[in-house]
């Protein structure tokens, strides 16, 4: 048995935030629990009361306090609840939308998703990345079923900062290798099940629409402009990549994070941004060829992200402590066992020192 799973529905362009009233009326809503990012509020909060009050639906609009908390997501859960809300919504990054997620859950209401920068693909999946308040990553939940609708409104993500769109493509460009390892070790996706034939698909289109497209779309975005370069962007590390990584499992790039953000300089760095480094790591520890390495490298400098473990804020050399460490973090999560031949320690030491190298070599040149 294999499984994939997808959102509800699935809406893009620019203004299709307008759709969210008749999304929720149509899911049978009449008071919408909406968590919005501060940092978009006050742009977006006319039109979404207007958009629910025209469909029948009545708004309370909640602020997103900025860290995803299993404290803060109980206390807006209670807000929700004294509210009678029988759905939720999301409107900010990744961690509003695991809030909001983390609501739903609780209140098992259902959910849409609107996410104000293409920053990763937590819009479409059912994970709910649980943080401290030191910003490290605390826990892992899951909603029981894919969001019911994901409305990504182009004009929004268009108007967000370059390095937001930057980390979106460096949270997707990773599912290809990622979902290809699952697979050859005989791992799980996120249901449980080995990956079908068309997640593998899913993730070879994504990494094929970010090499072509990539940096085109960061430019045009820098500039703050809309294109078609854009659009494709922004379906391939939302759209495609959501439903890839869910469906056709994780690996290395993933499962370093753990590891990366155990050593404080690089806890508070962005997650598309730890991925990109661990794609490169994993290539790696693969022993992949310069030609495979190459051009997702040439992408990677050309959006920003880092290359090496200075420009992921640690500037001073590993101490055989700290290498240790991320070692031993990155080995107990579950996404570590997606990789063959299996994982060791000095492999993961290796690929970082490996990769960082490499990445200083071409910062040089």
């Amino acid at each position: 048995m294999r499984t994939i799973g997808f959102p509800g529905r699935y809406t893009q362009g620019p203004g299709a935030l307008a759709s969210l009233g008749p999304t929720l009326a149509d899911l049978g809503a009449r008071r919408a629990f909406v968590v919005v990012d501060e940092a978009v509020a006050v742009r977006v909060s006319a039109d979404v009361v207007r958009s629910l009050e025209a469909a029948g639906v009545a708004p309370h609009l909640a602020a997103f306090p900025g860290e995803c908390t299993a404290a803060v997501i109980a206390k807006l859960t209670a807000d929700a609840r004294e509210r009678h809300a029988d759905a939720v919504v999301a409107i900010g990054g990744g961690k509003t939308i695991d809030t909001a997620k983390g609501v739903a859950r609780a209140l098992d209401a259902p959910i849409v998703i609107a996410p104000s920068a293409a920053s990763s693909d937590a819009p479409t999946s059912r994970l709910i990345i649980l943080y401290d308040e030191a910003h490290r990553v605390a826990g892992i939940e899951m909603l029981p079923r894919n969001p019911d609708a994901v409305i990504v409104d182009t004009a929004l993500i268009a108007a967000a900062p370059a390095r937001l769109f930057a980390a979106g493509i460096g949270d997707a460009l990773s599912k290809k290798f990622e979902a290809a390892q699952c697979q050859r070790a005989a791992g799980l996706n996120s249901y449980g099940t080995p990956p079908l034939p068309s997640a593998l698909l899913l993730t070879r289109a994504t990494l094929a629409i970010l090499l072509e497209d990539g940096a085109r779309a960061y430019a045009d975005v820098g500039r703050g402009e809309l294109t078609d370069a854009v659009e494709r962007v922004v379906e391939a590390t939302v759209l495609l990549s959501g439903v890839g990584f869910e469906s056709g499992g994780l690996s290395l790039a993933h499962a370093l994070i753990r590891g990366l953000t155990a050593i404080p300089a690089m806890a508070s760095m962005m997650h598309g941004e730890l991925v990109a480094f661990g794609t490169l790591v994993q290539l790696f520890v693969e022993d992949s060829s310069p030609e495979e390495i190459e051009p997702l490298a040439t992408l990677m400098t050309a959006v920003g992200l880092p290359l090496t473990l200075a420009q992921l804020g640690q500037h001073a050399p590993l101490t055989p402590a700290q290498e240790a460490l991320i070692a031993e973090a990155t080995l107990a999560t579950r996404y570590s066992r997606h990789m063959t031949p299996p994982l060791t320690a000095q492999r993961v030491i290796d690929g970082i020192a490996r990769a960082d190298a490499y990445g200083r070599t071409r910062s040089a040149s």
